[in-house]
């Protein structure tokens, strides 16, 4: 029976998968959401800094991704420093970005011919290092792609995040194909509370964490990002997990 592999090579070959991964957690800044709720259940407490993450539209609106577009903008606007936001298609609707928190001010808006030059803008703007953010319309999205993204913003430091937006539904048939992105994201609209008097409440999305390196899925209600980019934990939903909590501790 052969010997075993000694320990100082499994712990090498560990270093060096998780080297070639991009998971070198301790090392990485964090950007909180600031909802206990959300942080408590990501890596480190927050969103990793300098990595690429995903965020795509659920439900309705997963073909217009305007949800993702606004979660997107609220990351991208608690972020230091200029946005670069390339699309195949000037149909962004930048009031209701500035509403999600990024001003119009911070972004830089790239139009390019197709996702490969979307990509390719994505990933220049990623190795640039002057930027606060870099974030992508792009319909389809390879491991390779995401790859020499995610080794770009680590590279970096500066936050990519890959919107994936698509024209038809049956465009979206890649989205659940491996890539390089830290987290992948789904976001989905849901009815607003209702107000006492006439008008239109605060968004309220369902934001599903679909995947984490060395995390754990989960999905969370949460009110849309306000004027400063931050996600709210609604009146109702706290006041389940409070009561659950209550119930928790009586039992225990």
């Amino acid at each position: 029976m052969p010997d075993a592999v000694p320990r100082p090579t499994v712990a090498a070959l560990r270093a060096r998968i998780a080297h070639l991964e991009g998971a070198e957690m301790h090392a990485r800044e964090v950007l909180p959401f600031g909802v206990d709720m959300l942080d408590r259940r990501l890596p480190q407490g927050g969103l990793a800094r300098g990595c690429l993450h995903e965020v795509a539209g659920g439900g309705g609106g997963a073909v217009d991704g305007a949800a993702a577009a606004c979660f997107a903008a609220g990351i991208a606007a608690r972020l230091p420093g200029p946005v670069l936001w390339c699309v195949t298609q000037a149909d962004l609707f930048a009031p209701g970005l500035e509403q999600a928190g990024l001003s119009p001010n911070r972004v830089i808006y790239v139009e390019a011919g197709d996702d490969t030059a979307v990509l390719a803008c994505m990933e220049e703007g990623l190795r640039h290092g002057g930027l606060g953010a870099v974030v992508a319309d792009v319909a389809r999205l390879s491991m390779t792609a995401s790859r020499r993204l995610h080794l770009a913003a680590k590279a970096s430091g500066t936050t990519g995040i890959a919107l994936r937006r698509w024209r038809r539904q049956a465009d979206a048939s890649d989205f659940g194909q491996p890539t390089a992105a830290m987290t992948r994201w789904r976001v989905s609209v849901l009815p607003s509370a209702p107000l006492p008097v006439p008008g239109v409440g605060r968004p309220r999305w369902l934001i599903e964490l679909i995947r984490a390196r060395a995390g754990e899925s989960f999905d969370l209600e949460l009110e849309g990002c306000d004027g400063t980019g931050h996600l709210g934990l609604p009146a109702d939903v706290a006041d389940r997990s409070a009561a659950a909590a209550g119930r928790q501790h009586a039992l225990g």
